[in-house]
């Protein structure tokens, strides 16, 4: 959680973060500390079943999660979202990579033991 609190500590405007990762990875937590990170005091809940859920805090959050969407057609309907004007946090985003804005942040979360994560960051918005 403290990774992603750092990453978007420094974060200013409106960025698309993409999270790429097994079930059970991380990629809830690791949209929790986002919101930590952005001051948002609300319960952060996986917004599985009603597939975005948004949040007020030092910025805006989108949290997105496509676990039940297969393809990209499927998410059209949030592909506004995807540049928005706040900080949009997808995961499954690699479900959408052909939609996904050039200029984003990838964050790959990989199951290194049952308590140890490998996060690695791309930073694609140069």
């Amino acid at each position: 959680m403290q990774v992603a609190m750092d990453l978007v500590s420094w974060l200013n405007e409106p960025t698309c973060i993409a999270l790429i990762g097994d079930l059970g990875a991380g990629k809830t937590v690791f949209v929790k500390g986002i919101a930590k990170g952005l001051e948002i005091n609300d319960v952060i809940q996986s917004p599985t079943f009603v597939i975005m859920r948004s949040y007020i805090g030092r910025m805006k959050l989108y949290h997105i999660d496509l676990y039940r969407i297969k393809t990209s057609d499927e998410a059209i309907p949030f592909e506004e979202y995807l540049i928005s004007d706040g900080i949009t946090a997808i995961e499954w985003a690699e479900r959408i990579k052909d939609l996904l804005p050039l200029k984003r942040i990838e964050v790959s979360i990989d199951i290194i033991g049952r308590e140890e994560r490998r996060v690695t960051i791309n930073d694609y918005r140069n």
